[in-house]
């Protein structure tokens, strides 16, 4: 069943409308052509509520329950995946999911953050928020991948890296500081997606890479937006106007030169059409390793750290 965000509510209600229509239809009314007529005005409504979404709507599609999540990229795309576990030194960490397979036929290491689509999976996976174990475990498959030569892709999906105590007791920031010098030190090609939330370090962690990609809705900021409402302004119902001033989006990140594609979404967001979403997905991956194949591991390194490097020297 397809849920709705508040501010899609006239695209429910003409939407509901079809519905009705169509059974009543059903019992042998001909009322085809209204059928279609409101179907055309719902699907019109769609395109210019999606052409001029604000940041926060933006961030509340990014959050949006039933966009595509990394099991679904898993599934769709990597074959013969194995996904491995722990970080040899406390736990295993359902929030942050690594592995090995092959992308259309090539072996590959896939490392990203699973949110859960039900409520027992959610809180499985904590909501897709990593302790420093899941960071750990990640740097282990990133070394692993580079002893053997395999390209690492990430897939980032988060509120941020857990803010428990016992993560804080374990080195959550160290943790991240050394996944995000892991992910720099590979001789072997990377590239990351965000694909719905890249919030704080917890996304930059595995986000450091040749190439960054993004979905056109999704999100990517050092805090989230109730939480620089709360610094900016002590008041947490401020997110909306603080959204509308970070500069968050796909477009504002590849205006800063922060990531290096903007992968478009269907009308009404990813959720709309998974299935299109994922295939598209596939076919950017597949060009981004294809731009990197013929380096050299030093070309690599450098080319990934001269990224970063220019980043600071546009916004400086």
């Amino acid at each position: 069943m397809r849920s709705y965000l508040d501010f899609e509510k006239p695209i429910a209600e003409l939407d509901s409308k079809v519905d009705e229509l169509r059974a009543l239809a059903a019992t042998g009314s001909d009322i085809g052509e209204e059928i279609e007529r409101i179907e055309e005005k719902a699907a019109q409504a769609l395109n210019d509520l999606y052409a001029g979404l604000t940041p926060w709507q933006k961030t509340l599609v990014a959050r949006h329950p039933q966009r595509p999540h990394l099991s679904d990229f898993i599934s769709a795309l990597i074959t013969e995946f194995t996904p491995l576990a722990g970080d040899r030194k406390f736990a295993e960490d359902e929030a942050l999911i690594g592995g090995f397979g092959r992308f259309r036929g090539e072996s590959i290491c896939v490392i990203g953050q699973e949110k859960g689509a039900s409520t027992e999976s959610r809180i499985k996976h904590n909501f897709g928020m990593a302790r420093p174990e899941g960071y750990r475990k990640a740097v282990r498959l990133m070394e692993m991948a580079d002893r053997f030569g395999i390209p690492v892709l990430s897939m980032v999906d988060s509120a941020g890296a857990y803010p428990g105590v016992g993560a804080e007791e374990r080195g959550q920031a160290e943790a991240i500081a050394r996944s995000t010098d892991a992910c720099l030190s590979l001789g072997v090609p990377n590239v990351a997606i965000i694909t719905g939330e890249g919030m704080s370090g917890g996304a930059i962690a595995i986000t450091t890479a040749n190439r960054v990609l993004m979905f056109e809705h999704a999100i990517y900021s050092v805090i989230s937006p109730e939480a620089a409402s709360s610094i900016l302004w002590r008041d947490g119902t401020k997110a909306q106007e603080a959204a509308n001033s970070m500069k968050i989006t796909a477009q504002d990140m590849l205006r800063f030169g922060v990531i290096d594609l903007v992968l478009k979404e269907p009308v009404g967001g990813a959720h709309r059409d998974a299935q299109a979403m994922i295939a598209a997905t596939g076919e950017a991956i597949a060009a981004a390793f294809a731009d990197l194949s013929n380096l050299s591991p030093d070309m690599i390194r450098q080319q990934r750290r001269q990224k970063f490097l220019e980043i600071g020297r546009k916004l400086g």
